[in-house]
């Protein structure tokens, strides 16, 4: 695992960002299958999307929830 991945977990974590998002983040930076259907949530695929291209762009928008 790089170093990156867990900076930008950590990071998350630091700023109080949704868990949801951040599982979603891990689940798409890791390129793992996303969740079933009734477990997906706003957050979750926010957090999926953004892992998927490496970014954190939608973070923000969970901060704190």
């Amino acid at each position: 695992m790089d170093n990156g991945y867990y900076a930008t977990v950590d990071h998350l974590e630091k700023l109080g960002i949704n868990k949801d998002y951040i599982q979603g983040w891990v689940g798409g930076y890791l390129g793992n299958p996303e969740r079933e259907e009734q477990r997906v949530t706003d957050a979750y695929k926010a957090g999926y999307e953004d892992g998927q291209g490496g970014v954190t762009d939608k973070a923000q928008d969970w901060q704190g929830s």
